[in-house]
C-alpha cells in the first residue's frame, strides 16, 4: 500500500503545510467518510459545514477555509485539482505485458508494434497499425485502415469500424464504437437512398471517450475530436461534427451531424444540439438543454422548464398554449392605451 507524509505532499505538488507534516496518508476520502490515514478535500462551500467534524486525518482546501480545520492541512488555490493529483496516487493499474495473445486474429497486412499489447479474442483488420504502448484489450475488433496511437488503450470490447484514427493517449471504455455509418439519407420517389460514408474519425491526443459513445465516421471529410476532448458514457456523436479541444462532455449528451463545438465548452448530461449548428469557445450548455440556434458568444445557456409537482405543471402546460393568445390581447391593449 502507498503511504506519504503530509509534508511530502506538500512538497510534491507545491502546496502550503498547516499542522502536522508527519501525518501520513495512504488513501483518499470525503469529508463525512475519512478515517485514519485518509486524506479527503474541500472546494464547494455548501460542505464547509462537514469541515468542522471531518474524521479524515487531513484535507485539502482554501487559504480562506484553513482556519477552521481541525485536522493538518494542505492548502491550494485549486483544492480539488489538487486532490485529483494526490488522488492518482494511489491509483493502482496493472501494466499490460507487450505481445499478442494467442487467440487474437491479426491480418496479415496490419503492423502492431512490439512494445504494443493485443489482447484476447481481439480482431484487427488490414492495413491497421498499433503503436508502441497501446493496449487493445480484450474483445476489440479493430477494421480497416484504423490507427492506435502510442500509449492509447482500449479497455475492453471496443470496436473502431473503419478509417479510424487514434491519438497519443487515448483512452477508450468498454463498448464504445467509433467509425460507424453516420446517417446520411437521401429521398428519392418516396425511398431512401443512403449515402455512402466515406470519411473517417480523427481522434486527438488525450482524449478519453466513455462505455458505450458512439462517434460516427464523416461523410466525405472527417468527424474530428481535437486533443483532450472528454466525453462521458452513451453519448451519440453525428458524423462530420467538430469538437475543439479540451472540451467535455457529460453522459447522454447527443450532437447531431456536422455541427462544430469550440474550445474549452461543457455540455450538460442529455443535452442535445442540432445539426449544422456552431458553438463558440468557452460555452457552457446545461443539462437537459436543446441547442436549436448557433451560439456566438461565451457563457452559459439553458432551456427547458424545471422539475414541479404534477399538478403544477399540468395548469403550466395549460396556460402555455394559451401564449401566443395572451401576448396577441397584451399587444392589442397596448395599442390601444398608445
Amino acid at each position: 500500500m502507498n503511504s506519504y507524509t503530509v509534508a511530502n505532499l506538500a512538497e510534491r505538488f507545491g502546496l502550503r503545510l498547516q499542522g502536522d507534516g508527519a501525518t501520513r496518508i495512504d488513501g483518499v476520502a470525503t469529508l463525512a467518510g475519512g478515517g485514519a490515514g485518509k486524506l479527503a478535500f474541500l472546494a464547494n462551500p455548501r460542505y464547509r459545514p462537514m469541515l468542522a467534524g471531518t474524521p479524515a486525518a487531513a484535507v485539502v482546501l482554501r487559504e480562506a477555509d484553513a482556519a477552521g480545520s481541525p485536522v493538518t492541512a494542505l492548502i491550494a488555490d485549486d483544492p480539488y485539482a489538487a486532490f485529483v493529483k494526490i488522488a492518482s496516487l494511489f491509483e493502482t493499474r496493472r501494466a499490460a505485458a507487450p505481445g499478442i495473445h494467442p487467440s487474437a486474429s491479426i491480418d496479415p497486412s496490419a503492423t502492431i508494434d512490439p512494445g504494443a499489447s493485443v489482447g484476447a479474442f481481439v480482431s484487427i483488420g488490414a492495413r491497421s497499425t498499433v503503436a508502441a504502448g497501446a493496449v487493445v484489450g480484450s474483445g476489440c475488433v479493430i477494421g480497416e485502415d484504423c490507427h492506435i496511437g502510442a500509449d492509447c488503450e482500449l479497455v475492453a470490447r471496443v470496436t473502431l469500424v473503419v478509417r479510424v484514427k487514434l491519438g497519443k493517449r487515448v483512452l477508450v471504455h468498454p463498448g464504445a464504437v467509433l467509425g460507424a455509418d453516420g446517417f446520411g439519407l437521401a429521398m428519392e420517389h418516396g425511398h431512401w437512398m443512403k449515402v455512402p460514408q466515406l470519411g473517417g474519425v480523427d481522434i486527438g491526443d488525450d482524449c478519453e471517450i466513455g462505455a458505450n459513445t458512439t462517434i460516427d465516421r464523416g461523410a466525405i471529410d472527417d468527424t474530428v475530436l481535437e486533443e483532450d476532448v472528454r466525453l462521458d458514457n452513451q453519448i451519440q456523436i453525428g458524423h462530420n461534427v467538430r469538437i475543439g479541444a479540451h472540451t467535455a462532455m457529460a453522459g447522454c449528451a447527443a450532437v447531431a451531424g456536422s455541427a462544430t463545438i469550440g474550445r474549452y465548452c461543457l455540455i450538460g448530461g442529455a443535452a442535445g444540439i442540432l445539426g449544422h449548428l456552431e458553438i463558440c469557445d468557452r460555452v457552457m450548455v446545461t443539462a437537459m438543454s436543446l441547442v436549436t440556434h448557433s451560439i456566438r458568444e461565451p457563457g452559459e445557456y439553458s432551456s427547458g422548464t424545471p422539475l414541479m409537482d404534477n399538478r403544477s405543471w399540468r395548469k403550466n402546460a395549460a396556460r402555455f398554449k394559451q401564449l401566443d393568445s395572451i401576448a396577441r390581447q397584451v399587444q392589442a391593449s397596448n395599442k390601444e392605451k398608445g
